[in-house]
């Protein structure tokens, strides 16, 4: 096969998968995978495929990034771990939600429930789910909306952030690298609100369905040992011995 058939075929492939992996591609064209990285610079290069840890991914990842699409993926697993964290949440604390579909659930179980809390959230459907219950205060950021996410993200949300301690801040991911233990988004600004909340937080806990670990993302926010908790369920044997090696405790 010429190279110009091999990195059209390649393209078709990421347009179609959405994303593909170095090793994935190697074996599918018989070729080695420092041949399949060249391929993958070159069409970078072109911008017709963006590159990430590993592999490379479509240009065009609105609908991946798009949280209204991902309601409802995996949502039993969700709703489980919205149960999960919200038995860890004491009457007068202070919490922050972070734009997150999984958090979406969590606020949904804490609209139905008798908490006396304080929620800060910069995600537009959290702050409209919670103002269903008198019990709870709800505090937005305030921002730019980013669409795509329906939440605020932009510098001022950072700067309203900033000055607020929270007792417990539950955090969304994309994706977990299962080599480096970084915790993944897509969008930069998203990362930067995920990292001051946890900065910020007492205890901070990741949100994470068995589908987000060794999924991709472009923006590394955090390394798992910056979190205190990963709340998951079904957890395979090699995300319970990632999350022992960054001593990380398994909710």
């Amino acid at each position: 096969m010429f190279l110009r058939e091999r990195q059209d075929k390649i393209v078709s492939l990421v347009n179609a998968e959405g994303r593909v992996t170095v090793t994935a591609l190697a074996e599918r064209f018989d070729v080695t995978e420092d041949c399949i990285r060249k391929d993958l610079k070159a069409l970078s290069d072109q911008g017709l495929v963006r590159r990430v840890y590993g592999g490379a991914m479509s240009v065009d990842t609105k609908q991946e990034r798009n949280i209204r699409k991902r309601v409802t993926e995996h949502a039993d697993e969700k709703r489980q771990i919205a149960e999960k964290a919200l038995a860890l949440i004491e009457d007068g604390e202070v919490i922050f939600l972070d734009t997150s579909t999984t958090n979406l659930a969590l606020a949904q179980l804490m609209a139905e429930s008798r908490r006396k809390i304080t929620v800060v959230s910069n995600m537009i459907d959290i702050l409209q789910v919670l103002g269903t219950n008198d019990g709870i205060r709800t505090v937005g950021t305030g921002g730019t909306v980013n669409r795509d996410q329906n939440a605020f993200l932009d510098a001022y949300v950072l700067s309203f952030l900033e000055p607020i301690h929270f007792d417990r801040a539950f955090i969304g991911v994309l994706g977990v690298d299962m080599e480096t233990g970084s915790a993944l988004t897509f969008e930069l600004e998203d990362g930067l609100v995920k990292a001051l909340a946890i900065e910020n937080s007492e205890q901070s806990y990741l949100m994470a369905d068995s589908h987000k670990f060794g999924a991709r993302g472009s923006y590394a926010y955090a390394r798992l040992e910056d979190f205190d908790a990963a709340i998951t369920v079904n957890p395979s044997p090699e995300v319970r011995r990632l999350l022992r090696r960054a001593n990380v405790t398994l909710v």
